[in-house]
């Protein structure tokens, strides 16, 4: 027992000391196993495809973002259940000062949080992390990550050590200026406010033969279209908005995501997770008992299945600087980590 402490503080020196160069992305290939689904999209990248906004040094945020024009002002106020706010549609989605629906769920927001900042073109941070940093289905959950690992983070991201690996997805490219231009004591600020909230179950998990068929937004959220039969659901993961008119529109952070996958994932991606298959390493020496985190290494369990695959992937596809997992996800093919999302997405990460 005395020598997990001892393998997992070496893989954090490694971690931490190490500087992988990523790779270009026109060496990117889409092969058929390749999972659209995790990065909002609904089919395969082709030559051709509209691919993420190019991000030079001295791009603005913005410039690097899927960037439409903002809703419109003067619309109908909404109300939530259990909120005593009341936004219309171009306030709760304000990018320099979303609404927050919820202020009891959690502390006072520093200005960077709230706002952004509006001359740097940064926008709020709870504008897509929410206030709460629960987060969606198409960017991250940063509630409750240690304050170390955020900040590792943002580094990855500033020094283009972290980006995605389908190129037409726009957040990371944002996210990586974004951190780019935050100063050192911005970046406490922002991984000191999120690391003192809990993360909240926010995907319910669903073996199925069929799931809803979809429509993508700018940006990867899936959202189901009513009335249309339901699609055949293959070897992949269809994860949609429990509730889509209030997680696109109203942007409500209690809203959650029902993830349905193949029928038996679940079992398979436990016997992955907690003995390592053969093939890798159990997910818990590292990520803690439950998934629940340890020390710097991040809480995984309950993540959205879109958020886990799209880290397993992009580490696998070298877009994501990870020694400490490039060699966990080395001989893991797509169904392997397709069934590993599917068990660790079901994860209670309260409990």
């Amino acid at each position: 027992m005395q020598l997990k402490p001892l393998i997992i503080a070496s893989l954090l020196i490694l971690a931490l000391s190490a500087h992988a160069q990523t790779i270009p992305p026109e060496t990117i290939q889409h092969g058929p196993d390749w999972p659209n689904w995790a990065y909002g999209e609904i089919g395969p990248y082709s030559p051709g495809d509209e691919i993420a906004p190019p991000c030079p040094e001295n791009a603005s945020p913005l410039e690097c973002a899927y960037y439409g024009a903002p809703p419109e002002k003067g619309g109908p106020k909404y109300t939530l259940e259990d909120s005593t706010q009341s936004f219309e549609v171009a306030e709760a989605d304000n990018d320099f000062g979303p609404g927050d629906w919820y202020p009891q769920d959690h502390p006072e927001m520093p200005d960077l949080v709230a706002y952004g900042d509006k001359e740097r073109e940064i926008r709020a941070c709870s504008m897509c992390h929410y206030a709460s940093g629960q987060g969606k289905m198409e960017n991250g959950h940063v509630a409750g990550l240690p304050v170390n690992y955020f900040l590792q983070q943002l580094e990855a991201f500033a020094n283009r050590e972290r980006y995605s690996a389908d190129l037409r997805k726009a957040n990371p490219n944002e996210m990586g200026r974004i951190a780019a231009l935050l100063t050192e004591e911005e970046r406490k600020i922002a991984a000191e406010y999120f690391a003192s909230i809990e993360y909240k179950p926010h995907v319910t998990v669903i073996e199925a033969d069929e799931a809803p068929q979809v429509r993508a937004t700018m940006n990867g959220l899936l959202l189901p279209l009513e009335g249309l039969p339901k699609q055949k659901l293959g070897q992949r993961i269809i994860e949609v908005a429990e509730h889509p008119e209030r997680t696109e529109l109203l942007r409500d952070p209690r809203a959650g995501f029902i993830a349905y996958v193949p029928i038996g994932s679940i079992a398979k991606g436990e016997a992955l997770v907690t003995t390592g298959g053969g093939k890798t390493i159990q997910c818990g020496l590292c990520h803690g008992e439950g998934q629940r985190g340890l020390g710097d290494i991040p809480a995984i369990a309950g993540r959205t299945a879109s958020y886990i695959m799209r880290q397993l992937w992009d580490v696998k596809q070298g877009t994501r600087t990870s020694p400490i997992m490039v060699p966990v996800v080395a001989n893991l093919t797509a169904e392997d980590m397709l069934n590993i999302t599917a068990y660790i997405a079901s994860l209670d990460p309260t409990n």
